[in-house]
């Protein structure tokens, strides 16, 4: 079996800086690079023959990669330009004037889901959002309580932002299928670092992308569809992809597909779905369980440290309830943060949450040590 920093010689990346900084961009495999040359090759050499050659299949084809990280079948994941449009199509889906009408969330999700639910539910529906409180913990009960009979969707990253808490989907798939609700996964910080099995979970959805810990780059994000739910559903937010013929150019009424392009709309964005594909065949040739078990090696030594000096943190210390993340909340943590980046040490802060530090199979302990020591120095006034 490959030693994981065997991979570093997949990231020239890695080589001038200290990067920890993969919960927000993850490094950038050299063979991207290759891959985003094929493209151009591609377009230069086959010009418009290259849509029957590649380019109507990727996003099936790269969906099907994704799919086989989070143990869905094939044909159930679609590539889209960004997690907003993901969610975006899942709420086409729905008609929220009816009894059944309520979206139930937690304040501590991403802003843009926020703004995305605030304003589709803006005018019919209603939506309900579970104040988390101070800590990085998310108050599943309170979350639980909140779901009822009235509930239709409920939005939930599997693993937050700020906090990078795991919640317990599980519970939450239960709570809401026992009440006839749907989920919708964000799993933009968990696939990649935290092994997940939509199958097993019976996820309704999950939405997710690449530029995380899966080293794909911008413009590659996900969507899944539970398939036996997906026939039931006819999405507005639509194109021409989605048309069970779109080269009829049928202009009499829309008539869905089967399978994962039902979920699609206009024309696909080609070229991330070619510079997305070798970190996830890294990551899948790597396993998600054995980044998952360096991952908690080096984010509880990264607790230790914090705790040995006597640093707050914005993360829990419970191995089954953290994922990649650990954000040290200490006192001047931006102004720090910001002599860190000047410094190559590639982090980032959040307010609220700190200066958040987020390890990959690719980084050393050495790498860990070094970060604590040049916080220590800048401390210090160094």
């Amino acid at each position: 079996m490959k030693d994981l920093l065997a991979y570093r010689s997949e990231f020239d990346s890695l080589n001038n800086c200290h990067y920890l900084n993969s919960n927000s961009l993850g490094a950038m495999p050299n063979q991207a690079a290759a891959m985003t040359n094929r493209f151009f090759e591609l377009w230069a050499g086959r010009a418009i023959r290259s849509w029957e050659d590649e380019w109507w299949m990727m996003s099936r084809y790269v969906g099907d990669k994704i799919g086989g990280l989070m143990k869905a079948p094939a044909n159930t994941v679609t590539m889209q330009p960004n997690v907003t449009s993901a969610q975006a199509i899942i709420l086409s889906c729905f008609d929220f004037s009816g009894r059944r009408n309520k979206v139930d969330m937690v304040d501590a999700e991403f802003p843009s889901m926020l703004y995305l639910y605030e304003s589709w539910l803006r005018d019919t529906g209603s939506l309900e959002i579970v104040p988390c409180g101070a800590g990085p913990e998310v108050p599943l009960e309170k979350l639980l309580d909140a779901i009822d009979e009235t509930t239709l969707l409920v939005p939930i990253s599997t693993v937050f932002f700020r906090s990078a808490y795991l919640i317990d989907a599980k519970a939450v798939i239960e709570k809401a299928h026992r009440v006839g609700a749907m989920v919708v996964l964000d799993l933009f910080q968990h696939l990649g670092t935290v092994p997940i099995d939509v199958t097993r979970l019976g996820a309704d959805f999950a939405a997710g992308g690449c530029l995380k810990w899966l080293c794909g780059g911008s413009g590659a994000s996900f969507l899944y569809v539970r398939p036996d739910l997906a026939p039931s559903l006819k999405p507005r937010f639509t194109g021409w992809l989605a048309h069970e013929n779109p080269f009829s150019f049928d202009n009499q009424g829309m008539r869905y597909t089967t399978g994962a392009y039902k979920f699609l709309n206009g024309t696909p964005t080609i070229p991330p779905l070619y510079t997305c594909q070798p970190g996830l065949d890294i990551i899948a040739e790597i396993g998600v369980e054995r980044i998952r078990q360096r991952s908690l090696e080096m984010t509880s030594d990264l607790l230790a440290q914090a705790e040995k000096r006597g640093w707050p943190v914005f993360a829990t210390s419970e191995n089954g309830r953290r994922g990649g993340t650990v954000a040290l909340n200490i006192p001047d943590a931006e102004a720090i943060s910001q002599k860190l980046l000047a410094r190559d040490f590639l982090i980032d802060y959040r307010l609220g949450a700190g200066i958040r530090v987020a390890p990959h199979f690719y980084n050393t302990d050495q790498e860990i040590g070094d970060l604590v020591d040049e916080i220590d120095s800048i401390i210090a006034g160094d």
